[in-house]
């Protein structure tokens, strides 16, 4: 275990954390030696991460809780909390997400994902932040590149990631003084998610979107969970407000050819 990337006696909350990208990223960190604790709305899901992250032997715990309920994700956020003695790393990285053109979203999709996004990420900074260990926490959230590559037929999500890059800045300005660093992740596309089994749901759209990321090859899993480790480790303890692109330079090219799969999508669904 490096000792750079030791978190023995570190306690990391994740958001998210039990599926897809953000479990990926709570493995990262209990098989190096965090305590993780993780939450979502799904019961199913929140157990089977929980029985999952106890196998790298250390202490893990869970809860069912809707970011868009402040109440219960504030009662949710106090029982993990107590149980792990506060949090040293917070990663907040619940998303929704789904294709459709502006004039095919009604208002209530639109603000679905705005509210599971954006509000639900100040809802969780602003009431973990009380639990956090005064030794320099690390928050994380994590975007998605439709924050600043526009892309048709993802209006919500480029508005709610806009706001979550904006978010993480106005925290890290805000947090920094308390020797709290916000930064966040933005993952392209990555090998086995969810997300890109819903934007790129056909061989031929996988392949097309393979060939639009200058290394020509997927991401993975494992590679965002390392961005997460080097942001909450001490390499990374000068590193505050920072939009971290872990894409592979897919979106230097402002990832037309993808935005275009979802236009031809949209319409073969319509």
């Amino acid at each position: 275990m490096s000792r750079w990337l030791n978190f023995e006696g570190k306690s990391v909350f994740i958001m998210g954390g039990t599926s897809g990208i953000n479990l990926g990223i709570a493995e990262c960190f209990a098989e190096q030696g965090a305590d993780v604790y993780v939450a979502s709305r799904s019961a199913e899901k929140v157990a089977a991460a929980v029985e999952r992250l106890q196998e790298f032997g250390h202490q893990a715990g869970g809860v069912s809780v809707d970011v868009r309920d402040a109440d219960a994700l504030a009662a949710g956020i106090e029982q993990l909390a107590s149980k792990a003695g506060g949090f040293d790393v917070v990663v907040i990285g619940q998303a929704g997400n789904f294709p459709a053109p502006i004039m095919g979203l009604s208002s209530n999709g639109f603000k679905s994902v705005v509210d599971i996004d954006l509000v639900g990420s100040f809802n969780v900074a602003r009431l973990v932040h009380p639990h956090l260990r005064e030794t320099g926490a690390s928050m994380i959230t994590i975007s998605a590149p439709q924050a600043f590559v526009p892309m048709e037929n993802q209006a919500h999500v480029c508005a709610a990631k806009a706001g979550v890059e904006m978010l993480t800045r106005v925290m890290a300005l805000e947090f920094g003084p308390a020797n709290i660093r916000v930064n966040a992740i933005v993952p392209g596309p990555i090998e086995n998610t969810e997300g890109m089994a819903r934007l790129a749901p056909t061989e031929g759209m996988r392949e097309l979107t393979r060939q639009s990321v200058p290394m020509k090859r997927f991401g993975t899993v494992r590679e965002i969970g390392n961005c997460a480790m080097f942001l909450a480790s001490p390499l990374a303890e000068y590193i505050n407000g920072a939009i971290i692109p872990v894409d592979g330079g897919w979106s230097l090219s402002g990832a037309g050819s993808f935005s275009s799969q979802l236009a031809d999508l949209a319409r073969k669904r319509a």
